[in-house]
């Protein structure tokens, strides 16, 4: 397995218990929307002092491309964020995930589904056919969180009050799929416990999860971090910047030109034209001039309303 780059040694001592993350998935090379949410947790993790992790969230192989982690890693490092300490692996961990379903599912906190997707009907909500299946079946199976009827509430450092019916939304939610491979919300909650993490700055899209994972968090024991979801970048057809609407690869060697572009879409200052245009003096100016009530408080930017430097991204 590729390991990350040396530890950064930009973090000032003595550290405090803050604790971020960038977790991608490697289904292709960190486009420009990537750049922003990685540069927005590394620059709030670094401001408070704190650790910054990376972890690669690869547990859908379907969708994985060949090399991608690689390349992911090679991104980040030249555009100056590198992790502290190695990065984890979610494929190397399945284990785990497998064993806390299950054990959810002993507890009657979660369930063994084998509905098929015609006794699903398309509904957004499961309508609860296997609730009361807690042994493991003979046929293939997912296992899902039974929900009970209760209002979940946060705080999101950048959104505001967030307010969530998960039964009503989506109901008994899969935490391990058919596949047998963990679902999203189930990994990521394990492993934001099991590394300490404090805080979460990621983007926008992922604001519809956070309501599952705090129901997830509860029904296993585990804390739950400090939310912050930044905008997204959007194209002009209001769709998010990401691989599935084929976003560009970020260039390397345009590391100090993305940054500075990443840091205007966030609402942040820009260093004066004569302070250098190095990428670490360009990091350490963002670092002590960060602040999260400067980033829009907007689910996602486009057109328009974007700076000039980010349009060529989103074209």
């Amino acid at each position: 397995m590729p390991t990350s780059a040396a530890p950064s040694t930009d973090n000032l001592d003595p550290p405090s218990g803050y604790v971020g993350r960038f977790a991608p998935s490697p289904t292709g090379p960190l486009h420009f929307g990537s750049l922003i949410s990685a540069l927005a947790s590394y620059l709030d993790a670094r401001a408070h002092r704190g650790r910054w992790l990376v972890r690669m969230e690869d547990i859908d192989p379907p969708r994985e491309q060949a090399g991608a982690a690689d390349s992911i890693l090679h991104c980040l490092a030249a555009h100056g964020l590198r992790a502290d300490g190695a990065v984890w692996y979610q494929s190397a961990r399945h284990a785990i995930y497998r064993d806390a379903a299950q054990g959810l599912a002993a507890e009657h906190a979660a369930f063994y589904c084998t509905c098929s997707r015609s006794q699903l009907g398309g509904h957004n909500v499961y309508p609860g056919h296997c609730r009361e299946k807690f042994t493991t079946p003979n046929t293939p199976y997912a296992i899902r969180l039974r929900v009970t009827a209760a209002i979940v509430e946060f705080d999101d450092a950048i959104q505001g009050r967030y307010c969530e019916w998960v039964d009503r939304s989506v109901g008994d939610f899969v935490i391990y799929r058919k596949e047998q491979l963990p679902a999203y919300q189930l990994a990521v909650v394990i492993d934001d416990a099991a590394q300490g993490v404090t805080h979460v700055v990621r983007g926008c899209d992922l604001l519809d999860n956070t309501a599952r994972q705090i129901v997830l968090q509860r029904a296993l024991q585990l804390p739950t971090p400090t939310y912050a979801h930044v905008p997204v970048i959007a194209n002009p057809h209001n769709q998010k910047l990401s691989k599935q609407t084929y976003a560009r690869p970020l260039d390397p060697a345009q590391a100090f030109d993305n940054l500075c572009a990443a840091l205007e879409f966030l609402g942040q200052p820009l260093p004066a034209q004569d302070a250098g245009n190095s990428v670490d003096s360009l990091l350490a100016h963002a670092i002590s001039h960060w602040s999260l009530a400067r980033v829009p408080r907007a689910r996602s930017i486009a057109g328009a309303q974007l700076p000039a430097s980010c349009r060529r991204f989103a074209s």
